[in-house]
């Protein structure tokens, strides 16, 4: 990253609420954990673990919600990264059913977070998938019909190509899936409520306060530039900028970069001639859409990424191409803001949960499907850190792989792997 401590100039901070400094650590401290990063991860875990009676002290390199946590589309889906088809071939029917319940707990706390401590974050529920090509028009209904009949979950709905077009006036969808019960919020006004929860419930916040490194002892020694804190437990959440702070893990992810725009106000009656709705869309490609409306309706879109540190340089120039694919009606609109965030992905975009000894938790590689992930890991961290592990450690268990060639060699890998998909989206 290039951008200073200050916020990314985004859609989001230019509507943040409740925007707070907290001090940068300076001197020694003690605590039960110490949290590593101030995304949604590390903010669930040092709530839940404050809540559940520990003392705890959150650092972040940077502010509460700068990456990818403050910067992100706002889609909160169902389920998993990957869906309940594909997880029952990797696991059977009974730990698929299982990692579903996970996710709807996700939800669930998300909702009752936001209630408990009046976040306001624009909560809102809905999201379709358009699908994008011939071979996956039969996955709607299959869908639709496994997680009713499996699931319990009778809220999606197959959508021929006409009912897509009539909730969303995009080009190139051949048919829908409609979740009434997925979720869209304001990313970094979530996270910013989280924090200002963690705060009162006696979590002791650092901004500005970059890891630089940690020992493997017991307790085990955070060091800043200005500051070490002892504590008995270390919860690593800094996912996509993890960097060289934990060589043990960092082969298991690959940063990669999204990018966002923001258009003009269209005023209501023309953002809902392309949104019908405030629910969130994204399809079927690899390299995926994803969009909504926001509050005061603009067209929220993200489209595109890299595979290397940096952003583009003209990041509105980048993504309006993407946009315009979908809706060329769009092209008399300004946009107002760019900007983009950096996540991680594994290689078979399950989600990265894990121990270090002798006392470290983790949790990483959310592969795009971060709010939800992201918000319970912090809550199953806290519950294993607290002798309750049972739900942590069926997520530990997924097979995760090294990318091959390990943190040398990954980028070079995802850019021929990333290329050949594209491909296959367009073909």
């Amino acid at each position: 990253m290039t951008e200073s401590n200050a916020y990314a100039d985004s859609y989001y901070r230019a509507t943040a609420v409740g925007v707070r400094d907290y001090p940068s650590l300076e001197g020694d401290r003690q605590a039960d954990v110490c949290v590593i990063g101030g995304g949604f991860t590390g903010l669930s875990a040092a709530l839940n673990l404050a809540e559940l009676g520990l003392d705890v002290v959150l650092l972040e390199a940077e502010r509460i919600g700068f990456g990818a946590s403050g910067r992100c589309g706002g889609l909160v889906g169902s389920g998993q990264r990957k869906d309940v088809l594909e997880t029952e071939q990797l696991f059977g029917v009974e730990r698929s059913r299982q990692l579903w319940d996970f996710a709807e707990d996700a939800k669930k706390e998300i909702r009752e977070r936001v209630e408990k401590h009046e976040i306001a974050c624009d909560l809102a529920r809905g999201q379709l998938v358009g699908v994008h090509k011939k071979s996956y028009l039969s996955w709607p209904q299959e869908m639709s019909d496994t997680l009713s009949e499996r699931y319990s979950y009778p809220f999606c709905a197959a959508l021929s190509a006409e009912e897509t077009r009539e909730r969303v006036a995009a080009e190139g969808y051949l048919a829908g899936l409609y979740d009434s019960e997925a979720l869209t919020l304001h990313p970094l006004n979530f996270a910013l409520g989280l924090a200002r929860a963690a705060a009162e419930a006696g979590v002791r916040i650092y901004e500005e306060s970059r890891v630089n490194h940690y020992s493997e002892s017991d307790p085990a020694k955070v060091e800043t530039d200005n500051g070490t804190v002892s504590a008995s437990f270390v919860v690593l959440a800094c996912n996509g900028y993890l960097g060289k702070l934990e060589p043990r893990v960092a082969g298991k992810i690959m940063p990669i970069n999204n990018f966002m725009i923001a258009t003009e106000p269209l005023g209501e009656t023309r953002a809902r001639q392309l949104i019908n709705g405030r629910f969130g869309v994204h399809d079927t490609r690899f390299v995926v859409n994803y969009y909504r409306l926001s509050d005061d309706h603009r067209l929220l879109f993200g489209g595109g990424e890299n595979y290397r540190p940096g952003f583009p340089r003209d990041i509105i120039k980048f993504v309006r191409p993407y946009m315009l694919t979908l809706f060329p009606q769009l092209k008399d609109v300004a946009i107002e803001y760019g900007w983009g965030g950096t996540l991680s992905v594994t290689v078979n975009r399950l989600p990265h949960f894990g121990r270090l000894p002798p006392n470290v938790f983790f949790a990483q590689g959310y592969s795009g499907h971060g709010i939800s992930t992201a918000v319970f890991a912090g809550k199953v961290i806290a519950e294993a850190i607290n002798g309750t592990a049972s739900r942590f450690d069926v997520l530990a268990e997924l097979p995760i792989h090294t990318f091959p060639g390990g943190t040398l060699l990954r980028y070079p890998g995802m850019v021929l792997g990333m290329l050949y998909y594209s491909l296959k989206d367009r073909f």
